[in-house]
């Protein structure tokens, strides 16, 4: 009899150990979830100012000095005409790619194209409704010739990028 007491008393206290055990395994790996979340939209913001900063979208020294997070609206347009020689190759590495002026909100819901430019709110550099969605904001600027002088005018933009993550 007491055999068989100390044999139960051996299982229940092992089947208690076990259990403290799974929850707490659930409680460490219930923050690791959270904190990969993070690191997955950290790098997507890192990954919207890098592309901001790439030789095809930067501003480079074409306004002055340097600028960090700034895109060039002419360049940006002259891309979108040789788009398919990156997105067919993966070489950003996104899914979509797309820029919309913020402010002034002139013409809302316009298509940028060669005939409408700079009179326009969204390029669609390329276009997709898969991925994860972020965004970052930028300066988007160009070059426009006013009374006789070339100025430069910079506007608010974001940069949205869609990725698979």
């Amino acid at each position: 009899m007491k055999i068989q007491q100390m044999a139960f008393m051996l299982i229940a206290v092992t089947l208690f150990f076990a259990l403290v055990g799974l929850f707490i395994t659930s409680v460490l790996f219930s923050g690791l979830s959270n904190s990969r979340a993070l690191l997955e939209e950290k790098n997507a913001m890192l990954l919207a100012s890098r592309l901001a900063n790439s030789p095809e979208f930067s501003c480079g020294n074409a306004f002055g000095t340097s600028r960090t997070n700034c895109v060039d609206f002419d360049k940006v347009m002259a891309l979108k005409e040789q788009i398919k020689k990156y997105s067919d190759t993966g070489f950003w590495g996104v899914t979509g790619i797309e820029i919309v002026k913020i402010h002034p909100n002139e013409y809302p819901g316009v298509l940028c194209s060669l005939e409408n430019y700079p009179n326009c709110e969204k390029i669609e550099l390329v276009k997709t409704n898969s991925g994860t969605g972020i965004s970052n904001f930028i300066s988007l600027c160009r070059k426009e010739a006013l009374e006789g002088e070339i100025e430069d005018k910079c506007e608010i933009a974001k940069i949205v990028l869609n990725y698979n993550g």
